[in-house]
């Protein structure tokens, strides 16, 4: 088993790099954190380029992931590597899924989600509720240990597209495109479109005018407590469990 003691080393400073969107896109690589989601993530497909861990894990990986692809890191190392704020030991770096050419199916279509935590909750329900698309539109990089995280690695369960809104009216094809709007709109239960894509706006300005009115329909949750609005990340997850748990 290889050992790094050492933060200069150039295989720490790779991963370094891969904290930032800019390193993600070069290297086609991203950073993964914790048995679980390392698990999941392996589980579902995703190659794994190489495992990072802590002594004191050792047992962990034995019952969680069978991989030749190991490296022994110290705490000095791993607290260099990793982005949580009290690092589990246990760190992967996996390959990106090679470019998506499938055609869209129902999903989401999240447009212009700056929260990394937001975009997290988003496709962890969207993968419970079963459906397998994922479009990015002018949002924050999917890829980032952030999002990987709070997805708790079942983006490995999704196509995750990154697109224009432009790209996306011509490749959606018949997908009706069904708008999560603020107000003045109808309840999501009383849809007519379930196989869907279901458009998520930013947790500022939501879902931006002209991008509004290209949508084939739109849908409000309704909020009887008064409240002024809703989480992005809440208010998504409310309108997926609607839509699609019943499909």
């Amino acid at each position: 088993m290889k050992v790094i003691t050492s933060r200069e080393n150039p295989e720490i400073k790779h991963i370094i790099e891969l904290q930032s969107t800019k390193g993600r896109k070069e290297h086609k690589q991203f950073v993964a954190e914790g048995t679980r989601v390392c698990q999941t993530l392996v589980e579902n497909g995703f190659e794994l380029d190489m495992l990072y861990i802590t002594d004191d894990r050792f047992d962990d990986l034995k019952r969680v992931i069978k991989t030749p692809h190991i490296t022994l890191v110290n705490e000095f190392v791993m607290n260099k590597i990793s982005t949580a704020h009290t690092p589990s030991g246990f760190l992967a770096v996996f390959n990106m899924p090679k470019n998506q050419t499938k055609a869209l199916s129902a999903g989401i279509v999240l447009a212009r989600i700056a929260d990394p935590g937001n975009m997290g909750t988003l496709i962890r329900t969207a993968a419970a509720m079963g459906v397998k698309t994922v479009v990015c539109v002018e949002s924050t990089d999917p890829w980032s240990p952030k999002v990987i995280q709070a997805s708790a690695g079942t983006i490995a369960n999704m196509t995750v597209f990154e697109m224009s809104w432009q790209e996306l009216l011509k490749r959606k094809n018949d997908l009706p495109l069904c708008g999560l709007v603020l107000d003045s709109a109808k309840k999501p239960e009383d849809t007519s479109n379930k196989n869907c894509l279901l458009v998520i706006g930013s947790e500022a300005h939501g879902i931006p005018t002209e991008w509004i009115a290209q949508c084939d329909e739109l849908i409000t949750i309704p909020m009887p407590g008064n409240t002024e609005s809703l989480n992005a990340g809440v208010a998504g997850s409310i309108a997926l469990y609607v839509l699609f748990s019943n499909k």
